[in-house]
């Protein structure tokens, strides 16, 4: 069986390779993942050496190992088959319940054509050339010159695919009561007692999600000095690329931003950072303004910067308390931003600036539809949701 294994290079950052059964590296896909490092994010870089483990477990039960740069059509179909069975067999009459979801064998198949087509390229490895053959599947409109334009040359296709499946026509979101379900469940104030009660770094950090529209590795990725409190003004985050960042934490595409954020989510920081200061003091430890602003303050490492396993542990847990709706992720508290602003009036270029889209265009693909829906607006009070949410047009 074919592991993916965790390293750190001395000096640089935690990354993933690939080991077989024999516990030794598996180099074609080391080559592979070596070629891109420096251009994937990590989260990147371990999914696609969990594909190719995934492979070379499926060729390793084949005893097919050695003719890893042979196969074609007929040995990808069966590990998609493979796949879909639990990876026990590759043939069976009924479908298990728990199988996996089309989108991750799309993700599978898809690491695993990139992996050939690069071989391919590089060592004129043949399985690309007998996998991608046939016509695209989905062929452009072509115009009368379209000859001219090298752009609308259509590429191949897989041979083998995975039933496609109808994706969600709007992005998933949380009604207000769903987001204040959440931060509720994570931590709550007490009069009586002048504090909080519950763990106030996670209620601050989903706050910041839904107030900011962040991505959970921008906000995993702060520094603490790097939430500007206004002093008569409006706070803001800044949201700065670094490549060292200890957890691995990444901003998308390395562009910087600042996003305006309103007083309650201040003075929720000012909370949680007096909070810390305490744990620190506590642990008889220093804390410094370039220290991770999310960090361990009740297990070891103490201190160390969050990781996302340790949110999505805590997004589970909230599930299985019945804290917002049965399916959701960090992710949706940036849909559900983008849509509450939008609904609130918030011109799309002011938004796709706040969220760091590469162009308008990506955010009107995504919440176009967010206009036209008056039977959202009906349903619940947006614009009172939206009212702290500061947005300051003119410094964008």
């Amino acid at each position: 069986m074919a592991y993916t294994l965790a390293l750190r290079p001395l000096g640089e950052r935690r990354t993933w390779t690939v080991v077989g059964e024999d516990y030794k590296t598996i180099a074609p896909v080391e080559e592979w993942l070596e070629a891109h490092r420096r251009y994937w994010s990590p989260n990147t870089v371990r999914s696609y050496a969990t594909s190719l483990a995934q492979w070379w477990t499926f060729l390793e039960q084949r005893d097919e190992t050695g003719k890893w740069n042979a196969v074609g059509v007929p040995a990808v179909a069966a590990y998609l088959s493979w796949l879909r069975n639990g990876r026990a067999v590759e043939h069976i009459i009924t479908t298990p319940e728990d199988g996996p979801e089309a989108t991750t064998l799309e993700a599978r198949l898809g690491a695993l054509i990139s992996f050939y087509k690069w071989q391919d390229a590089v060592n004129d490895v043949p399985v690309a050339a007998k996998i991608l053959r046939g016509a695209p599947r989905r062929a452009p409109a072509r115009g009368l010159l379209s000859h001219l334009d090298a752009r609308t040359e259509p590429g191949s296709s897989s041979l083998v695919r995975v039933r496609a499946v109808k994706r969600r026509d709007r992005p998933p979101i949380l009604l207000p009561q769903q987001v204040q379900a959440i931060l509720d469940g994570c931590a709550t104030y007490d009069p009586a007692a002048g504090e909080w009660v519950g763990n106030l770094r996670d209620r601050f950090l989903f706050a910041l999600l839904a107030e900011s529209g962040m991505r959970l590795g921008e906000a995993l990725g702060m520094r603490i000095h790097e939430f500007v409190m206004g002093r008569g003004g409006t706070p803001h985050v800044e949201v700065v690329p670094r490549e060292d960042n200890p957890n691995d934490a990444r901003v998308k595409m390395l562009k910087p931003r600042r996003v305006y954020v309103g007083s309650d989510l201040e003075r929720l920081y000012a909370d949680y950072l007096t909070h810390v200061a305490m744990r620190a003091a506590d642990l008889g430890m220093p804390i410094d303004p370039g220290d991770p602003l999310f960090m361990n303050l009740d297990r070891p490492p103490y201190l160390s910067a969050l990781r996302e396993g340790t949110v999505r542990d805590k997004v589970a847990a909230l599930k299985r308390k019945g804290k917002g709706a049965a399916e959701w992720t960090p992710h949706w508290f940036r849909h559900t931003h983008a849509t509450a602003l939008l609904i609130g009036g918030t011109p799309e270029w002011v938004v796709s600036r706040r969220l760091g889209h590469a162009h308008v265009q990506t955010t009107v693909d995504l919440y176009g539809w967010v206009t036209e829906d008056e039977a959202l607006r009906a349903a619940a009070n947006w614009k009172n949701y939206t009212n702290g949410w500061k947005v300051n047009v003119e410094a964008l």
